[in-house]
């Protein structure tokens, strides 16, 4: 009797089947960026990212076709958590141009802070080993980073159009500059595990410039 009560309620169930699966990727997804914030991406295997959520090893192609196409998910998931930080303090009308961007310092040191500096860019972190990554993470990378730069270039337009710096400031130059510059000074944060490479960075760039 119990057979024919469980049979029909195993066959039953494609809808949260298909919800499981969704919510298994998602877990996947959450954990590789976790993974990649911390260490490099030839680092990170496969195995230990699968073991944290659960799922097993042969398991993993039914999600994501390779490790490639896994590691360009994962750039773009990271993307759209930080564009969304991003516009939450850009997008600030409350603060003046230059303070929403001492905001979104002042958070991210908070944010490495809260994980022992153990974790930084995801971005910034494959940056550094592109040599030994697959050639089309390359131009997604820089994409990334470009769009974050013209992000902040229009708070500094902003900033120049209101006096907070100079008339004469090249914006899109110095928001080139902020994130060579940041990605650094969180790779040294990382390295040194303490905030003052975050912070020195921070000061020098608003007095350059608001110089």
């Amino acid at each position: 009797m119990s057979s024919t009560t469980d049979l029909p309620r195993k066959r039953g169930r494609p809808a949260k089947d298909e919800g499981d699966h969704r919510a298994t990727r998602e877990a996947l997804l959450n954990a590789g960026v976790a993974a990649l914030t911390e260490k490099g991406f030839s680092a990170t295997g496969i195995d230990e990212i699968l073991r944290s959520v659960g799922v097993p090893k042969g398991s993993f192609y039914h999600f994501f076709g390779s490790k490639e196409a896994f590691g360009a998910e994962l750039i773009a998931r990271y993307d759209a958590y930080f564009v969304r930080k991003l516009d939450r303090f850009f997008l600030d009308t409350t603060l003046s141009p230059l303070d929403r961007i001492d905001a979104f310092f002042a958070n991210a040191e908070r944010g490495m802070k809260r994980f022992g500096f153990r974790r930084g860019c995801l971005v910034g972190n494959l940056g550094q080993e592109m040599g030994a990554l697959p050639e089309s993470f390359r131009a997604q990378l820089t994409n990334v980073l470009l769009d974050w730069q013209r992000r902040t270039a229009v708070v500094l337009e902003q900033a120049r159009k209101s006096g907070e710096v100079g008339k004469n400031t090249n914006c899109a130059e110095w928001a080139a500059f902020l994130w060579t510059g940041w990605e650094g000074a969180v790779l040294r944060a990382k390295l040194e595990r303490k905030a003052a490479p975050l912070q020195m960075f921070a000061r020098l760039f608003r007095q350059g410039i608001g110089a």
